[in-house]
């Protein structure tokens, strides 16, 4: 059985597991948002870190993860910080990315931290090493804005998260089409079946791809990203509505 598990959370196992980011831009503003979890079907929280005003200072963000994960209490944290070339907030030098992450590893408070697939691939091994001494799981990633790659692209990208380590592998995509969402979940069926021990995450955003984000189950994805507040993405569902297509799925599978 292909699964990670963080605190209580089993990722690859039941159910997609609900994950729902925080974009606050400064604690106050997180810390409002973490309260506002409460109740709501969420199994994951992502906080993204590229929404923080400010410096994006190693120190500074190692004790606001601290905070952050005191409040959320049982609810796993998956730290991110999305750069601007993968459709985030700000853009980060490689030196500053493998800094910043080494101080939340080291902290303490994340149970899973984002590395994205094409940083530099030094500092992608070193955090991969880092966080899985630390007992960190790694999501690695890969987000394409413009286009969906051609399924054997996604299939490669796939297996090199893979081989570099990434407990769980991640993508997302930008349909133009739904045979752009077709081409997100047969590469997502044909990386299931290849790699039945992995747990993966795929996507396919916007409109177009919101299936993808309820059906993932069906072709091997193990997580989505639901909304309770602002979207991080474009076709992420609000967060109840998601859990009850969820239920829905996988008590007809």
């Amino acid at each position: 059985m292909p699964v990670v598990t963080v605190k209580d959370v089993i990722i690859g196992q039941g159910r997609p597991k609900i994950i729902v980011p925080l974009t606050g831009n400064d604690l106050p503003a997180l810390r409002a948002q973490a309260a506002a979890l409460a109740g709501r079907p969420v199994d994951v929280v992502e906080w993204r870190v590229d929404h923080l005003t400010g410096p994006a200072e190693p120190d500074r963000v190692a004790a606001a993860a601290r905070e952050l994960a005191a409040a959320l209490g049982a609810l796993p944290l998956l730290v991110t910080f999305r750069t601007a070339a993968e459709g985030g907030a700000r853009a980060i030098d490689d030196a500053a990315y493998g800094a910043l992450y080494r101080a939340v590893v080291a902290s303490g408070a994340a149970d899973l931290i984002d590395v994205e697939l094409f940083r530099d691939a030094a500092v992608v091994r070193d955090l991969v090493a880092a966080a899985h001494d630390a007992g960190v799981a790694v999501v690695m990633s890969s987000h394409d804005f413009d286009a969906t790659p051609p399924r054997a692209e996604i299939l490669a990208r796939l297996r090199r998260m893979h081989e570099l380590g990434a407990d769980i592998p991640k993508i997302a995509v930008m349909p133009a089409d739904p045979g752009d969402v077709l081409v997100l979940l047969e590469a997502t069926w044909t990386m299931h079946r290849e790699l039945p021990d992995v747990p993966l995450i795929t996507m396919a955003m916007a409109g177009t791809g919101v299936v993808s984000r309820l059906a993932g189950e069906v072709f091997g994805s193990a997580a989505t990203f639901g909304t309770v507040g602002p979207a991080s993405a474009p076709g992420q569902v609000d967060a109840d509505a998601l859990r009850r297509t969820l239920d829905l799925i996988h008590q007809a599978s």
